[in-house]
């Protein structure tokens, strides 16, 4: 796995190639696979909710989407247009499923990952909240205005519950991830400063708590999404992994989760994102 950079103040990449921001984005969506437990979600231990992906289908997937994250890159420091971006997303998610055998793995990730990188590209030192405001400044319309997988889940999903699901998160700059998933991060960080997959897991379930998470709402209906988040605020409220039994309450709600087929795709793709940014970006 691509070792990411040391320093938790951002990741100073000035001059460095577009190469260089795709192997943080693919080490990225590592970190969030190597991240257990996640309620219902796919990681290095179990399928989670899931029975046609396992850890090496998001590992294929993942390795396969590096030279697209480059490509999204390039374009941000050209100043491609949403167009120019969506055609490489949708080789990008061609390749994709070339390597996972049809499997959709990393689609979230490619849209919204992909976005960063193409933010991230013509910005040689992003201040904190640089990239976010990019995506929304240079590309909400064109995001909100594009055309609709009418047959895929989240656009389902989105239209079947009156949600602004991903999209709208994009076009806003990525509230969440700035609100809810940074602040979330550093706060577990300093719970358990020894203990950096403890801190994924308490920033994964308060995405959950927080995010309108269409793969919940396709997967669970309004009733498993309801529960889906407050299941993960109580585990938060309770005191996350402050407390000494953590990861037994984290696997106990993993189970539940998985009982119900639940899977908060969304706030895996979120997840990778935050630490995506979380590098990338110079924060005080």
């Amino acid at each position: 796995m691509t070792a990411l950079p040391a320093s938790r103040r951002g990741f100073a990449w000035a001059g460095s190639s577009a190469d260089t921001l795709a192997a943080v984005g693919v080490a990225c969506l590592r970190l969030e696979l190597e991240t257990y437990p996640k309620p219902g979600l796919v990681s290095h231990v179990d399928a989670g909710s899931h029975t046609d992906m396992d850890a090496a289908t998001f590992r294929a997937s993942a390795a396969a989407l590096r030279p697209f994250f480059a490509d999204l890159a390039e374009a941000g420091a050209e100043g491609a247009p949403m167009a120019g971006l969506r055609r490489i997303g949708l080789d990008a998610e061609a390749a994709m499923r070339d390597a996972t055998g049809g499997v959709n793995t990393h689609r979230g990730a490619i849209f919204g990952l992909g976005l960063l990188c193409a933010a991230a590209g013509a910005m040689s030192a992003p201040m904190a909240g640089a990239l976010g405001a990019r995506v929304r400044q240079l590309w909400a319309g064109a995001i909100l205005d594009g055309p609709v997988l009418l047959h895929a889940p989240g656009a389902q999903a989105r239209r079947r519950h009156g949600v602004g699901g991903a999209p709208a998160e994009a076009a806003a700059g990525f509230p969440t991830l700035y609100r809810v998933g940074l602040p979330a991060l550093r706060r577990a960080r300093a719970r358990r400063p020894d203990d950096a997959e403890a801190a994924r897991v308490e920033t994964c379930l308060a995405l959950i708590a927080h995010l309108e998470d269409t793969n919940l709402l396709h997967r669970g209906g309004p009733e498993g999404y309801a529960f889906a988040r407050q299941a993960a605020a109580r585990f938060l409220d309770e005191g996350g992994i402050a407390r000494d039994d953590w990861r037994e309450r984290a696997e106990g709600l993993h189970r539940a989760f998985v009982a119900r087929r639940l899977s908060p795709g969304g706030a895996a793709d979120l997840l990778a994102m935050t630490l995506f940014v979380d590098r990338i970006e110079v924060w005080p």
